[in-house]
């Protein structure tokens, strides 16, 4: 069976468009959200998803990561593909079992989580959901039309939702579970829907061994990713105030919309780079990869200064004036931007595909360590502050320990990257941009943000243009191409 599998651009232009709608969705409702709970009820939600989704990692074992690939490898092979999902299904069900008991045991008898038990298990649905939607199969398959329309559906459904239930502060547990909703609801279409793409029946010679081993170095990577990345508004929630987590997670917001922006590149690339690699393409496979960290430098290196130099601008217009304690935090976590981007094409582009995992591990592991430890120290003095020091310190030693591991990469990726130019465009529009900010009056904070992002970024990319930057020139000349061929 040969998998139809759609080009590279096809899958980018739908994962785009998905991550457009991860956009608007949070831009469009935490607005209003965050003025309605205000930092005590946002920070309380966003508590509870933290403490929920380490026991969803528990739960998974890493099949998030480990189904893309192991899916991707026998997508030519219906019954290999069947039997290869049946198993890390299985594996998962029992998995998720043991952790729901462990989940609600913890629930019913550690006091700081009794008090918001409500909240708790509304969330806890985020678990199950995570399991049985099996989103590592359609992903390995690179169906990414399907999942960008089933994602917008579910995610328009969250917005009515969202402006229908949430009215007052209390109703923070609404928005918990539209939340979870919003991110995981698809599970059960998912489930239903995968009878067409792998068949039911049992077979006889399930092989559960040869995944667990691969399933488990995925499973502590992706525990110590999450420890990095999410543990923080827990250790924040204990060690400090509801208040604070509200803050860092309104900076959080900020920065999850653009890294989901910067990386939907390398989301699509996860799946082909694997069949590259297994099916010994070496020359397409690096050809993708020099692509991919273009594309990254290119657009994460503007979206982190823009943001760090209007982030006031971004927290008022987002969360109002209740978040104002969130803008260093923004101005602090806006560049792990750039450096989980890289971290995102050295760990998931090139060294899962080559099934480094204990490499990956390592560097991840050592990244938690970093963030537990910095964290520790920092937050009962700084709170907010020191929560957003920490996160730039892990993923700095993630950069720092995956470029040893990588060096022969090294090359490949930055070689013919055009630095020069790039900061030339930088500069230029930082400097038109703060001026223009500094010598105009705008009405109102919406107004004053449009106009600066429309005036940074269109200097930006017009410079890179008129200096020939490969990367910006390549993107117009396809541009280019696709309109004249609609026009004759």
């Amino acid at each position: 069976m040969k998998t139809n599998v759609k080009s590279v651009k096809f899958n980018f232009i739908m994962n785009f468009i998905l991550t457009v709608s991860n956009f608007l969705f949070p831009l469009i409702t935490f607005p209003y959200v965050s003025r309605i709970l205000l930092p005590d009820g946002t920070g309380k939600v966003a508590f509870a998803i933290s403490v929920v989704s380490y026991f969803s990692i528990f739960a998974s074992l890493g099949v998030a990561t480990y189904g893309v690939r192991a899916c991707a490898q026998v997508r030519d092979n219906k019954d290999l593909l069947s039997k290869t999902v049946h198993e890390l299904l299985l594996i998962n069900v029992i998995a998720t079992m043991i952790v729901y008991a462990c989940f609600t045991l913890i629930v019913l008898t550690v006091p700081r989580f009794y008090i918001e038990k409500e909240l708790f298990f509304a969330t806890s649905i985020f678990i199950l959901f995570t399991i049985i939607g099996i989103e590592w199969l359609y992903k390995g398959l690179e169906k990414y039309q399907y999942i960008t329309i089933r994602t917008i559906i579910f995610k328009l459904i969250a917005l009515i939702l969202v402006f229908v239930f949430v009215k007052k502060k209390d109703d923070y547990i609404y928005f918990s579970i539209i939340s979870v909703f919003a991110i995981v609801g698809s599970g059960l279409l998912n489930l239903f829907n995968a009878r067409k793409l792998i068949k039911c029946h049992i077979y006889p010679n399930y092989e559960f061994k040869k995944h667990i081993k691969p399933m488990f170095f995925l499973f502590l990577t992706t525990l110590s990713i999450a420890i990095y990345t999410s543990i923080d508004e827990a250790i924040l929630g204990l060690l400090s105030t509801s208040q604070q987590v509200g803050y860092y997670n309104a900076a959080m917001r900020v920065k999850g919309i653009l890294f989901t922006l910067i990386t939907s590149l390398g989301v699509v690339l996860l799946p082909r780079l694997s069949y590259y690699v297994e099916n010994n393409m070496i020359g397409e496979f690096h050809s993708a990869l020099k692509k991919s960290m273009n594309f990254i430098v290119v657009i994460a290196v503007p979206i982190v200064i823009f943001f760090m130099l209007f982030a006031k601008e971004t927290i008022l217009l987002l969360a109002g004036e209740n978040y104002i304690n969130a803008i260093i935090p923004l101005q602090i976590i806006v560049w792990a931007l750039l450096l989980s981007a890289i971290t995102n094409i050295l760990g998931i582009q090139i060294l899962l595909p080559l099934k480094r995992d204990k490499a990956l591990l390592v560097s991840v592991l050592l990244a938690a360590i970093v963030d537990v430890v910095v964290n520790l120290i920092l937050v009962p003095r700084l709170a907010a502050v020191g929560t957003a020091i920490s996160v730039i310190l892990a993923e700095l030693t993630v950069l720092i320990v995956q470029l040893l591991i990588l060096r022969k990469y090294i090359p490949i990726l930055f070689k013919e990257l055009q630095f020069v130019r790039i900061a030339i465009a930088i500069i230029m529009a930082v400097l038109v941009s703060w001026n223009v900010y500094q010598l105009w009056f705008f009405s109102s904070i919406i107004t004053t943000f449009i106009m600066m992002g429309c005036i940074f970024f269109t200097i930006y990319f017009t410079l890179l243009l008129i200096l020939r930057e490969n990367f910006v020139v390549y993107m117009y000349n396809i541009i280019q191409h696709r309109i004249f061929r609609k026009v004759s």
